[in-house]
């Protein structure tokens, strides 16, 4: 079978990172266009995969030489560039966020749902992670018995050029809206922010740290700690508090550590989030493009349209509540097509 050929949308840091995985480590797949708005940047990245550069997003998406695309790009520009991917009739491997709206997002279940077949998977590598693997599987068979409390934290060393809470929420704290929604299966329903006084690290005047609380259509409550500038390296944390015991991941990479009623314990540090899911990125990508080769499109795992907007209608939310004093507001999801159920 022949490689499957790809585009890809932005060659920042995740982008060329990309471009380095489908060339490097991923089976059955080859770049053959890059774009950016930085043409010698693009250039640049190309050269190392022997692709061509595009002068124009929609240029890649359409091209003869595509196959596929991954976009890779600012999220103010994931939607039109994922709705043109519909239009090329090509599958699609889009980075988080889907949309910076709820609406735009719901455009794109909207447009999915009236396709032949289903061609977006969302980019919420965590899901491949093996910690977060062994983490969800240890609920699923009972392990850990009823999920209680959730607990994640999220802390970057720096804000990386967000100017903006609203920016904090949707590039942040929207991974771990989808964690709460994957690790319980289930809904947010609501969403309260607490501001504590802000930390001498923070940008751009941020509110740094926050803490974010999602209340689960079961009535669990998730917790969330984003503290995006604290000069001291990346970490990931998640923690489940359950019937039979506490279950954590991110203390040490790649292992997660649990005491359980059977007394039982087991037991790194990194620069930024690159190391820290390498291997959730790798295993994402051979995933979708194993499944595009195959002609599903969408690997079982992944993450959906749908999961997209919900995150965006969760994050929206989260954004009003900054301006609430800590009152809960509620996220309000349109109706799911039957095409996404």
């Amino acid at each position: 079978m022949a490689d499957l050929r790809v585009a890809v949308i932005g060659t920042g840091i995740m982008g060329a990172d990309h471009v380095d995985r489908l060339t490097r480590r991923t089976k059955g797949a080859t770049v053959t266009v890059v774009y950016d708005y930085d043409q010698a940047r693009a250039a640049e990245v190309a050269a190392a995969a022997g692709a061509r550069v595009a002068t124009d997003a929609f240029e890649a998406i359409r091209a003869d030489d595509v196959d596929a695309v991954m976009i890779v790009s600012p999220g103010a520009f994931h939607a039109e560039q994922a709705l043109a991917c519909f239009e090329a009739g090509k599958p699609v491997l889009c980075e988080k966020p889907l949309a910076t709206t709820a609406a735009d997002a719901y455009r794109i279940v909207e447009a999915e749902a009236a396709l032949a077949k289903p061609l977006l998977t969302l980019g919420f590598m965590r899901r491949y992670d093996p910690e977060y693997a062994a983490l969800v599987a240890s609920l699923r068979n009972g392990d850990l018995g009823e999920p209680i409390l959730v607990n994640c934290k999220h802390r970057n060393a720096s804000s990386g050029g967000n100017g903006s809470d609203r920016a904090v929420v949707f590039d942040s704290a929207v991974h771990e809206v989808d964690v709460a929604r994957f690790v319980l299966d289930e809904e947010i329903t609501g969403v309260r922010v607490i501001l504590p006084k802000p930390g001498p690290n923070r940008a751009n005047d941020i509110h740094d740290p926050m803490l974010i609380l999602f209340t689960m259509a079961s009535g669990r409550l998730v917790t969330d700690e984003l503290y995006v500038n604290t000069n001291a390296g990346y970490e990931v944390r998640t923690e489940v508090l359950a019937s039979k015991g506490i279950a954590t991941i991110g203390l040490e990479v790649g292992r997660m550590t649990s005491h359980t009623t059977a007394l039982t314990w087991g037991g790194g540090h990194v620069a930024d989030f690159r190391p820290r899911f390498a291997t959730a990125y790798d295993i994402e990508v051979q995933a979708w493009v194993d499944a595009v080769r195959r002609g599903d499109n969408i690997d079982a795992l992944a993450a959906t349209s749908w999961d997209g907007y919900a995150a965006a209608a969760v994050c929206e939310a989260a954004v009003e509540a900054l301006g609430t004093n800590g009152a809960e507001v509620a996220v309000s999801l349109a109706a799911r097509p039957s095409a996404q159920t």
